[in-house]
Formats: structure tokens, C-alpha cells, sequence
């Protein structure tokens, strides 16, 4: 525990952390940790974001060495999508027992079960993720991985991020530091160019940077390694001989940008695939960072040319929903870069922002929504859902957008939601994420049933019937209401 508590105060200490910067030494010290509240684990822990980054890596078996439970709540927990392997949709645990725990039998069933995946599987690597319960126990992977991996002569990764560590933002940066110490860099590729760049941050999710991708394809640019959506070990390893980079969501790998900008001169920034304008300010920068390693300039007009046309084409999809979405009011509560980048996104085609969650963003992040906003009170930390269930019965907004935590409060107030966070089943990144995204708000908004739920139930639109005990109402009575109501038809319900 002693090397995981120095390698906690190593990322505490991220000088490219903004939050990092703005304290003092003193505080510095003290890291991010905050007190835990009843039921923090269900937004994550330690190991559940290092799980997170890392399992998009499609070719490695991912081995949680702890009990079933812990793989169990964090299998296939985003919906990252591979264009190849599958082994990393298959689970693989110790499944530790008590009797296990009690008879200190888990290194030697951690070594077994990876003994077991290397006959079955045969993956270039297997990634060990402490837990919570082999970390208070004492159980030391990052010996039994080495002796594992000069045993069956494969790479054998620890992962030392159990949950008790800390938060899951956390796991994501303990995540990044078990790539540095033991993945990039070990494979020197024979075919590294001029062209050759590194995505951090972007997790696939629905596929959407399949989306973005084939731009790149377009300019002569090779994505060395995407980290984590859909890569392969051999890339990750590699990703050392890349040119430049780009960062997409800086609040989980901002660490890892840095130290690979230290040890291998990789320059990096910070962008976005959300939206038409910051899209081709993305490519643009990618194309400016090449050139200024050495990179070809021509690869610059052939941007340009590249965004023209694709601009055109997108404006040209989206002219047919700005009528419908002119003047929509959206309250958007998620966080990161999508705190900034949808904003941006939904605001160049009319739809008006009412509120955005910063509890995830950067200083940097919260900058450019002032600057797209130009009002500091759309912005709010974390709004309680007592505030948002009555900013949505009120019809402060005609949609919002988030993830599926809350969307439930959506429901509730019978005002139309859409999912923008891992769980979402549409791509929204490049030119045509960005159409898809204007035309599944079209859809919420203007779903029918939202009109049809909004109406009165049929039984709130008769007359007030009296409360009457049972066997009090004479037969003549009953016969007669009976003839009096021969059953109500749509049009008396319309009415109401």
C-alpha cells in the first residue's frame, strides 16, 4: 500500500491540473479526496474508472482479482464498441470466497487464473485490477504479475487501483500511470511516419469515433493509438513514437498527456468532436501540431479544403431542423467536455441553453461556456433533483439532456430527455454525429406522447362523484346512474 499511497500523492500533485495549480503546497498535499457519503460507490470508485479506461482495450483479458461482485458491478459499464476482438467483453475474475480470503489462498488463485486465460486465450497481455478486499488483505499482484508474465512469456499488467483509494476520476489517472509504467514504450513499431498521432481520452462509445476517423484517413493521418476506444495492446504499447496528440477529456487522462509530452516530446491540446465548429478546430490543430513536427505543410490547405466541404454538407442537413428547434430551451446536466462542446454544439443552430452542469470541468471547460453563454448563472455545480424536477414541471426547458441517472426526473415531469452520456445508444461526435444529435432532439421534442401525457386522465374530466359506504345506495339509484352513463367517448375527454 505504501508504493499506491506515493503513486496517489504523485497524481495529486498533476501540474497540469488546473484545480492542482490554484491551491497552495499545503493544500496541494492533501490531494482531491473528499469524505465519503452514503452510496458514493454507485457513482464510482478507484477500480471502477480504471476499469472504465482501460477496458476499450478490445484485445487484452481484463482480470479483476477480488470477489465475483466487483466484476459483476463493473462489466461492459460504458458502451465503448470494438471493430475486431471481443475477449474484452469476456469476464474474467478470481471470484474470491472467504474461505480463500481466510486461508490467504488469493496470490495463488490470482496465478492459476492467469495460467488459465493464457491456455484458453492466448492475449498479447492480461490486465490484474486490485479490489478493495485484496488490497486490505495485503495480496501483492504487481509480484505476482511479473513472476506471471516471465513465466508464460506474455505482458502481465497490475492495475493497482482498488476502490478504497479513492474516487473513480481517480482510478481513471491510476489507470494511466499503470499505461506509463508498464505498457507504452515496450514495442517499438517498424512503420512510425510524419503523420502519426495519439486520441486520449475518447472511449468509442457507440462507435461514434468511427465517425471521425475516416476524416482523418481522408488527410493522411494515422491514428497511432486511440486511448482507450477500440485500441489494441500492440498500438497502446507503441503510442510512444506518435507525433502529437489530442486530448478529448482532459479531467481523466490529463496526466498521462503530460508525461508522455515529458518523456517522448509528444505535444498535445485539448479538443473536441462535439459540433461542426469545434470539429474542424480539432483537425485544424492536429494538422498545426503536425507541422510544427516536422510534418509536410501542404497538410494544411488539404484541412481546409476538407472542412469546406464538410460544413457545407452539414449545414446543409441541419437548414431542415432549424425551424423546428429555433427558440428550444435545453438544460443540460452532465459534465467534462461535453459541458462546453454540446453547449457550443446545440447553440450554432438556434437551441437556447437554460442551464449546464460544470461538476466534471475544468477551469478551462467553465472559461468557454462563459464564453459561449455569456452568463455565469446557466452554470451549476450539481443541481439537487428536488431543483430539477421542479425546473422541468415548471416548462423551464423543452428537453434535457444527461445521463441515465436522471432521467428518470425527465419522466417525471413529463418533459422530454435524451441520453448524452456512455449509455447513449447514437454517435454524436464529427460532422454527422452532430446531424444525428439535432435530429434525436427533434424526435424527443416532438414526440407525440408528450402531448398525450401532458392531458388530463379521462377520470379527472367527470363530475365529482360523493363518497358513499358501501350498501348505502338504494337499487333504484344504481339502476338509474347505470342508464345515465352509457360509457364516455374520446370527445367527452376532449373537452376536459
Amino acid at each position: 500500500m505504501s508504493s499506491l499511497s506515493a503513486k496517489i500523492q504523485d497524481v495529486f500533485n498533476e501540474p497540469a491540473c488546473d484545480k492542482n495549480r490554484g491551491k497552495d503546497a499545503k493544500a496541494r498535499k492533501q490531494g482531491c479526496a473528499k469524505p465519503l457519503t452514503p452510496g458514493a460507490a454507485a457513482g464510482g470508485c478507484a477500480f471502477d474508472g480504471a476499469k472504465i479506461v482501460l477496458q476499450p482495450i478490445t484485445d487484452v483479458a481484463h482480470l479483476v482479482h477480488g470477489p465475483l461482485a466487483c466484476e459483476g458491478n463493473s462489466w461492459d459499464n460504458r458502451g465503448s464498441a470494438s471493430s475486431g476482438p471481443t475477449l474484452w467483453r469476456t469476464s474474467f475474475t478470481t471470484d474470491l470466497a472467504a474461505l480463500d480470503i481466510v486461508m490467504g489462498q488469493g496470490e495463488r488463485k490470482l496465478f492459476k487464473a492467469i495460467r488459465e486465460i493464457k491456455q484458453a486465450h492466448a492475449p498479447p497481455a492480461i490486465f490484474v485490477y486490485s479490489t478493495c478486499v485484496t488490497a486490505l488483505i495485503g495480496d501483492d499482484i504487481e509480484a505476482v504479475c511479473k513472476r506471471a508474465g516471465e513465466k508464460f512469456g506474455l505482458a502481465v499488467v497490475p492495475v493497482n487501483a482498488p476502490g478504497l483509494a479513492g474516487s473513480k476520476n481517480l482510478g481513471n489517472k491510476l489507470a494511466g500511470e499503470a499505461l506509463l509504467e508498464h505498457v507504452i514504450g515496450t514495442v517499438e513499431p517498424d512503420d512510425a511516419g510524419p503523420h502519426d498521432i495519439n486520441i486520449l481520452g475518447e472511449f468509442n462509445l457507440s462507435g461514434e469515433f468511427w465517425l471521425v476517423k475516416p476524416l482523418l484517413d481522408r488527410l493522411g493521418i494515422r491514428v497511432r493509438a486511440c486511448i482507450p476506444g477500440d485500441a489494441r495492446y500492440i498500438d497502446v504499447a507503441s503510442a510512444h513514437r506518435a507525433r502529437a496528440a489530442m486530448m478529448v477529456c482532459s479531467t481523466a487522462l490529463i496526466n498521462l498527456a503530460r508525461k508522455m509530452e515529458e518523456r517522448w516530446d509528444i505535444p498535445f491540446f485539448e479538443g473536441s468532436f462535439y459540433g461542426i465548429t469545434d470539429t474542424s478546430e480539432a483537425l485544424r490543430n492536429i494538422a498545426e501540431l503536425l507541422v510544427r513536427k516536422g510534418a509536410d505543410r501542404q497538410i494544411l490547405d488539404r484541412t481546409e479544403t476538407l472542412i469546406a466541404q464538410e460544413e457545407a454538407i452539414a449545414w446543409k442537413k441541419l437548414e431542415a431542423y432549424r425551424p423546428r428547434l429555433q427558440g428550444k430551451r435545453v438544460l443540460l446536466n452532465t459534465g467534462g467536455v461535453k459541458s462546453w462542446s454540446v453547449v457550443h454544439a446545440l447553440t450554432e443552430i438556434g437551441i437556447e441553453i437554460v442551464g449546464t452542469s460544470v461538476k466534471k470541468s475544468t477551469l478551462e471547460d467553465k472559461e468557454r461556456i462563459k464564453q459561449i453563454l455569456k452568463d455565469d448563472n446557466h452554470m451549476f455545480e450539481q443541481m439537487p433533483a428536488r431543483d430539477l424536477y421542479a425546473m422541468l414541471s415548471e416548462q423551464k426547458a423543452d428537453i434535457m439532456l444527461s445521463g441515465g441517472r436522471t432521467q428518470f426526473i425527465a419522466l417525471k415531469a413529463k418533459t422530454p430527455w435524451l441520453d448524452i452520456n456512455q449509455e447513449r445508444q447514437h454517435a454524436y461526435a464529427g460532422y454527422d454525429g452532430m446531424v444525428e444529435l439535432v435530429r434525436q432532439i427533434d424526435l424527443a421534442i416532438h414526440n407525440p406522447i408528450w402531448h398525450q401525457v401532458r392531458e388530463p386522465a379521462p377520470w379527472d374530466c367527470q363530475a365529482d362523484v360523493k363518497d358513499e359506504l358501501p350498501g348505502t345506495r338504494s337499487e333504484a339509484a344504481t339502476l338509474h346512474a347505470a342508464e345515465e352513463f352509457a360509457g364516455p367517448t374520446a370527445g367527452d375527454f376532449g373537452e376536459c
